[in-house]
């Protein structure tokens, strides 16, 4: 029993002065109807009942076979997806491979860019292409009335040595 049990007392009703009847008459409710008559009446026609067993089968069908069909295609969806991201994954990689041996390429060509531009690797490249240093330029230049002018005195290059060998790349 619990400790807040309370215990049910019931209320005295305290004596009042008797009643005395109204002085006006009270009107008495009209007579209650009699109750109202029963008949027999026939049952309803009776339906096929399902089993329960039955009913409830053909209510979850449609549910399980939506889940089984959102749970194939987001497999499906999935297994897409990720052999996109593979074949995504291997061409960034085959392009970061091209991407590096170009890089290569491009440090290999500008050090040789560097090494030909010293005044030593272009003397010997124009000797070898049997060039030969230029003679005084002269200058054409307009005057304040517009007529040319040439200043200075051209003068031809001199001939290069005789090479023993013909030049090489020639027919």
């Amino acid at each position: 029993m619990s400790s807040r049990a309370t215990a049910r007392v019931a209320h005295a009703r305290v004596a009042t002065a008797p009643r005395t009847a109204p002085s006006r008459p009270v009107p008495r409710p009209a007579p209650r109807p009699s109750r109202p008559q029963l008949s027999v009446v026939a049952p309803p026609a009776a339906r096929p009942r399902r089993s329960p067993r039955r009913s409830l089968r053909s209510r979850r069908a449609p549910f399980v076979l939506l889940v089984v069909a959102l749970l194939a295609g987001t497999t499906l969806g999935l297994l897409v997806l990720n052999t996109a991201i593979a074949v995504d994954s291997l061409e960034a990689s085959r392009l970061r491979a091209d991407n590096a041996s170009r890089a290569q390429e491009v440090q290999r060509l500008e050090q040789q860019v560097i090494d030909g531009n010293t005044p030593a690797a272009i003397a010997q490249a124009a000797i070898e292409a049997r060039l030969v240093p230029a003679g005084p330029a002269a200058y054409l230049v307009l005057d304040r009335d517009g007529a040319p002018v040439l200043r200075g005195e051209p003068a031809p290059a001199e001939a290069p040595p005789a090479a023993a060998e013909p030049p090489a790349g020639g027919n």
